[in-house]
């Protein structure tokens, strides 16, 4: 039982690193684990559990292309939040807004369009309990070969 729970814990603790990296672009931005929770629910079949974390992005920060393995919803909490996923066009969401992510999609965009203020989001990932990570960096070929959307 002990091992178990130490390998849940190894695992979110590498899917948070995982997501402040991807997170992580030109200037400062964070992502900070707030709370993981075991759920009764299953996603594809798999137990899962659901992780929120609270992304900080620096006036003009912006992260890294990435998916996640499972869906995402959002809450803008401050400022203003681009947000582009697979090929659709970007949108600028503000504070009290909320967003979707579907599982595995590529969340290609996640931007403080802002010179000025910070913007702050909550998010809760929806993800199998064995997730060896919350966040998938998406390789640059990856990125060069995707279909254009036309």
């Amino acid at each position: 039982m002990k091992r178990g729970v130490l390998l849940i814990l190894t695992g979110i603790l590498v899917g948070a690193v995982g997501m402040s990296l991807a997170h992580q672009g030109k200037t400062g931005s964070s992502v900070r684990v707030l709370s993981t929770q075991e759920t009764e629910e299953q996603l594809d079949g798999k137990a899962t559990a659901a992780t929120v974390v609270e992304v900080t992005l620096a006036p003009g920060g912006a992260g890294m292309p990435h998916r996640h393995p499972g869906p995402v919803f959002g809450y803008v909490l401050q400022g203003d939040y681009e947000l582009g996923i697979d090929n659709k066009p970007t949108t600028i969401l503000k504070a009290g807004e909320t967003f979707y992510e579907p599982t595995m999609c590529l969340h290609r965009v996640s931007k403080n369009p802002s010179t000025e203020s910070t913007t702050r989001l909550i998010a809760v990932v929806l993800h199998p309990k064995d997730a060896k990570r919350l966040t998938i960096p998406e390789k640059p070929s990856d990125l060069d070969s995707r279909p254009s959307g036309k």
